[in-house]
């Protein structure tokens, strides 16, 4: 019997290792008909790499990284034809108002997380911004 699973892919960048850790186990414990598939990059240099390989349906973007911060992956991925149309959530510590206009106004990121956020806002993010791209069933 065929499964029905909808398999979704995720990047994380993040230069901290145990938040990629917590993302992982906070969308792949609880996924119901969806199974999500979370890559970790270290950096925003390997992120691009990382989503180059892995061509994800969602980028989970921190935006204080040392070696390239969010906003310099951000541009390059929509100035990309291969990447311009992947979904990305902003998750960070800057959750100053203007730093989320910013974000959801100016740059038009699909979601903007502030840390620290429970595991039930996360997984709300990321489920509202996939059934908005048609990759998640209403």
């Amino acid at each position: 019997m065929a499964s029905s699973r909808n398999v979704i892919r995720v990047v994380c960048i993040e230069d901290e290792p145990e938040m990629i850790d917590l993302v992982r186990l906070i969308l792949t414990r609880n996924t119901g008909d969806t199974t999500y598939e979370v890559y970790g990059a270290n950096g925003g240099r390997r992120g691009l790499e990382l989503i180059e390989e892995v061509k994800p349906d969602l980028v989970l973007l921190d935006l204080m990284m040392p070696d390239m911060d969010g906003w310099e992956v951000y541009q390059q991925m929509k100035n990309d034809k291969e990447t311009d149309d992947i979904p990305v959530i902003i998750i960070t510590a800057k959750a100053q108002s203007i730093d989320k206009v910013l974000g959801l106004h100016i740059a038009k990121v699909n979601d903007y997380v502030t840390k620290p956020f429970g595991p039930k806002e996360l997984l709300e993010s990321v489920e509202r911004v996939l059934r908005d791209r048609g990759q998640l069933p209403n």
